[in-house]
């Protein structure tokens, strides 16, 4: 991939309507929204450098397609990811992502193919995303008849449906690619806006019901790198005051009702001793901001109001412990 240096973050983004037979409508435009995306974070700084390669602008045969994957796997690069917009075909040798010049028995590109070149790769972290028909087929090898999944460290498969099913469109888009948009838009961001493809599969798997295409997703990594970083929904710096509220992550904080401002001698309503006081209000509203993303919860009652009027107290959720000790040891 011209001008892309080692050490950064590349993606392949791929997307085909133009086929003889059966064209697609969507594919070119998912392809385009999925490019805008990974290109720029929320806050506008710089993430993938992306090549967008469409049926719209490009001719796009078996072997300039596969030299793209090729080149986008090449180097040593923090991230390489590709995504592929288009049709896919399985036989009984295996899966393929179909390219405009297929013929029988040379659809495109084979699936297995894709995997070896990404499993071969020096990359730190291989993403492959695949929207069509029968891409749950790459990782599995179909050998003496048995599937066996084969995925090198580092290597990160997420696809629309199982290797037997379609992958479904609504309005002329692929649904796995328009949830997959609004995950990276945030919907599948951690409280720190991270989207990461494990977070991606898990919002993409609960919008989908029991009875329709199932994304697939497979993965050999030790941690999972961030595809996007999106505005967070709780200021990180009040995340960050999570030790100074608990010093341990089972403490309980004792509240009383100076921390509810509402409880002021200035306001014409039954207020009760101790009177609100800035700090603990100020803190009260941290608090109420770390429920809202899940990490406290009011101890005693349903409701933080009522925790503190009635001098009960909160505590940390699991996940928040979890953000107690990232805090603690400064990795956030």
């Amino acid at each position: 991939m011209e001008g892309v240096k080692l050490g950064t973050r590349k993606a392949l983004v791929v997307g085909i309507d133009d086929y003889t037979v059966v064209p697609l409508n969507g594919c070119v435009s998912d392809a385009s929204d999925v490019a805008a995306l990974l290109s720029k974070n929320d806050d506008q700084s710089v993430n993938f450098d992306v090549l967008l390669k469409t049926s719209k602008t490009n001719t796009i045969s078996k072997s300039t397609l596969k030299q793209w994957i090729i080149d986008c796997f090449s180097g040593d690069d923090e991230i390489a990811l590709f995504y592929f917009s288009g049709h896919g075909y399985i036989d009984s040798l295996g899966g393929y992502i179909v390219t405009p010049d297929y013929a029988p028995a040379d659809w495109g590109i084979s699936m297995q193919d894709i995997l070896s070149i990404a499993n071969q790769s020096l990359c730190k972290n291989k993403i492959i995303i695949l929207d069509c028909c029968h891409s749950g087929y790459i990782g599995a090898i179909n050998t003496l008849s048995q599937d066996t999944a084969v995925i090198k460290e580092g290597v990160t498969i997420l696809t629309a449906s199982k290797s037997d099913e379609s992958a479904m469109e609504v309005d002329n888009h692929g649904v796995f690619t328009a949830l997959l948009l609004e995950a990276l838009k945030g919907g599948a961001a951690d409280i720190t806006g991270n989207v990461s493809p494990g977070s991606v599969y898990a919002y993409i798997d609960r919008a989908l019901g029991p009875w329709e295409q199932r994304p697939i997703f497979k993965t050999n990594v030790k941690r999972f790198i961030s595809l996007r970083k999106t505005n967070p929904p709780i200021d990180i710096a009040i995340v960050r005051k999570l030790t100074n509220y608990f010093s341990e992550p089972s403490v309980k904080l004792p509240l009383d009702p100076s921390f509810e401002p509402t409880n002021d001698k200035n306001i014409e309503h039954k207020v009760i001793p101790p009177y609100s006081n800035q700090a603990n209000v100020e803190i009260f509203s941290d608090l109420q901001k770390l429920e809202s993303v899940g990490l406290v919860v009011p101890d005693g009652t349903q409701h933080m109001y009522y925790a503190a009027m009635e001098s009960k107290s909160c505590k940390l959720t699991t996940i928040g412990q979890h953000y107690w000790h990232l805090v603690k040891s400064n990795r956030i």
